[in-house]
C-alpha cells in the first residue's frame, strides 16, 4: 500500500526516469534503491513512531517519504517556510526526535537527531530489495500540520487508507495515465503537492519534474524542455505565468490538464488562460483533512466557476444555519464524508469532535452549493462572512467584482468592526503593473457592477503585496491584525 508501486515500477521499467530535480535525474531503479537504503537507516536511527521530514520538493523528499513508511514509521511533514515558533510546536506536538533534512534547515532543529541527506550516498551502488511491510488501512501514514491560517497548526492524522483511497479516486476521476508527465511545483509538505505530484505519479509510473522554488520563468522552462502534460498549481502561480510576456499557446500544446487548488481561482485568470493559451484550468477543492481533492473539474467535464463534481467515494451535503440539508441551488456549509476523511486531529480530541459528526461527516467550514448538474460551487468561508447590519456578505463575491476593475490585479476582502453596523466591508487591493489605482473609484465601480451599497467596500487599502502562506493562500488573519492596528 502506497510504496508497492515504486518497487513494481523499479522491476518493470527500471531505466525509465522517475524524477528530475535541481540536482539531477533518477530512474525508478535508483529511486527504489535510495528508498530502501533510507528505510533501513531510518529504522536504525530511532525507536519513536514518528519521523520528521523537512525538505524541499526533490527526489530526496520522495525517497525520505517512502523510506519512512518502509521503516514502519509515520511521516511528519514539516513546512520549512514556517517560523521557529511554529516548527517548535510541530516538533513538540508530534513527539519526534529524528528529522530528515539538509544543512540549510538544520539550524531549526536544535537538540534533535538530524539525518543529513547530503551526507548519505546520493544513489546506492546497487539495488536493494527490501522486505515490504504490510500496514493496515487504519495505520497512521502521515501527520500533516495545517497551514495555521487561523491559529496554531493542528496535526491532521492521515491513514494509509485515507491516502490510497483518495489517490485511486483522483486517478480514476481525472483519467490519468502512466504516459502523462507531472510538474511538481506545490511543496510536498502540502496535501495537494504530496498527493498530486508524488503519490499519484509514482503509482502511475510517470515522470515528475520538481522545481524547488517557484518562479514563472523556471516553470515555463520546465514545461517546454520536458513537455510536461499535467500541471498542478495554485492560482497565484497561474497568475504569474499569465503575466509572462514570452509564454505562447504552443508552450501548452502537450498539456492534458492544468489543475488549480489551494484557494479560489479568480475568473480573470481562468479567462486569461483560455483567451491567451486556449487552456481551460480545472479548478478543484480539498482540504488537508481530506489529504487531496474531494472534487475537481477534469478536461472531460468542466464547469467554469465551479470546483467540479465529486470524486468516486466522496459524499457531500450542504447544511443551512439551522442544521438541515438543502437541495441543489441553495447555499450552506459543505459537509463531506468518505474513505479519504482524516482520522482526527492529533492530541486534540475536542477539536476533532467539533469538526466531525457522529456519522462521519467533516464540517469543512466552507460555504457553497451544488448546481443542478452536480457541480460544486464554493462561495466563501463560514467564519469569513461579513455581517453588515444583519445582512451577510461573502468576501469571494466582492473579490470577483473587484478583479473586474481594469486597475486591480489582486484583491482580498474582509470585515472590520463598526459601532453602528456591526461590520463594514474593507478591501485590500494591488494595482496592475503600470496602472494607477484611485481608491475612490472602486466603490462606485462595485456599485455599477451589481453590488448593493452595503456590500461595496467602505474602505479600499492599496498595498504592494498580500501576505500569503507558502502555497499561495492569502492570510486574511494577518490582514485582520493589520486592520486592528490602524
Amino acid at each position: 500500500m502506497l510504496f508497492e508501486p515504486l518497487f513494481a515500477h523499479a522491476a518493470s521499467q527500471p531505466n525509465d526516469v522517475a524524477i528530475i530535480d535541481d540536482r539531477g535525474s533518477y530512474t525508478f531503479a535508483q529511486l527504489a534503491a535510495m528508498t530502501a537504503s533510507l528505510g533501513m537507516y531510518i529504522a536504525a536511527q530511532t525507536k519513536k513512531p514518528h519521523v520528521g521530514i523537512l525538505l524541499p520538493s526533490s527526489a530526496g523528499f520522495a525517497a525520505s517519504f517512502y523510506g519512512t513508511l518502509l521503516a514502519g514509521k509515520t511521516a511528519v511533514l514539516i513546512n520549512f517556510l514556517l517560523g521557529e515558533r511554529e516548527i517548535a510546536h510541530i516538533i513538540q506536538d508530534s513527539g519526534i526526535d529524528t528529522v530528515i533534512t539538509i544543512p540549510m534547515f538544520a539550524g531549526k532543529l536544535q537538540g534533535l537527531n538530524v539525518i543529513d541527506l547530503t551526507a548519505l550516498p546520493q544513489v546506492p551502488p546497487s539495488a536493494i530489495t527490501p522486505k515490504l511491510p504490510t500496514p493496515s488501512p487504519n495505520d497512521l501514514a502521515v501527520l500533516m500540520y495545517t497551514s495555521g491560517t487561523s491559529g496554531v497548526p493542528k496535526g491532521v492524522m492521515l491513514s494509509y487508507g485515507n491516502l490510497q483511497s483518495d489517490v485511486d479516486a483522483a486517478i480514476t476521476h481525472a483519467q490519468l495515465q502512466g504516459k502523462h508527465s507531472f510538474l511538481g511545483i506545490i511543496p510536498l509538505f502540502h496535501s495537494t503537492g504530496l498527493l498530486a505530484t508524488l503519490i499519484a505519479p509514482t503509482q502511475l509510473g510517470s515522470k515528475i519534474v520538481y522545481i524547488g522554488r517557484f518562479s514563472p520563468v523556471g516553470t515555463m522552462k520546465a514545461i517546454r524542455e520536458h513537455q510536461l502534460s499535467v500541471i498542478t498549481a495554485v492560482p497565484s502561480m497561474y497568475g504569474a505565468i499569465l503575466r509572462l510576456k514570452d509564454a505562447s499557446p504552443e508552450d501548452f500544446d502537450q498539456i492534458y490538464a492544468c489543475i488549480s487548488g489551494g484557494e479560489p481561482l479568480p475568473s480573470n485568470i481562468w479567462e486569461g488562460f483560455v483567451q491567451r493559451f486556449n487552456v481551460r484550468i480545472c479548478e478543484g477543492y480539498g482540504l488537508t483533512e481530506t489529504i487531496g481533492p474531494i472534487s475537481f473539474n477534469t478536461p472531460q467535464q468542466i464547469e467554469p466557476g465551479s470546483v467540479g463534481r465529486l470524486i468516486p467515494g466522496a459524499i457531500a451535503k450542504i447544511i443551512n444555519d439551522i442544521g438541515n440539508e438543502v437541495p441543489a441551488g441553495e447555499s450552506g456549509e459543505i459537509w463531506v464524508k468518505g474513505p479519504m476523511i482524516m482520522q482526527g486531529y492529533y492530541n486534540l480530541p475536542d477539536a476533532t469532535r467539533d469538526a466531525m459528526t457522529t456519522d462521519g461527516f467533516l464540517k469543512t467550514g466552507d460555504l457553497g452549493h451544488f448546481d443542478h448538474k452536480g457541480f460544486l460551487h464554493i462561495t466563501g468561508r463560514k467564519k469569513e462572512l461579513i455581517i453588515v447590519a444583519g445582512e451577510k456578505a461573502s468576501p469571494r463575491e466582492i473579490e470577483e467584482v473587484l478583479l473586474q476593475h481594469p486597475d486591480i490585479a489582486e484583491a482580498a476582502v474582509l470585515g472590520k468592526k463598526d459601532p453602528s453596523r456591526g461590520e463594514v466591508v474593507i478591501a485590500f487591493v494591488i494595482a496592475r503593473e503600470g496602472h494607477t489605482l484611485v481608491p475612490e473609484s472602486v466603490r462606485s465601480f462595485c456599485n455599477d457592477n451589481g453590488l448593493v451599497n452595503w456590500k461595496c467596500p467602505r474602505e479600499v487599502i492599496v498595498v504592494k503585496e498580500l501576505p500569503r502562506s507558502p502555497t499561495g493562500k492569502v492570510l486574511k488573519r494577518l490582514l485582520a491584525e493589520h486592520l486592528e492596528n490602524l
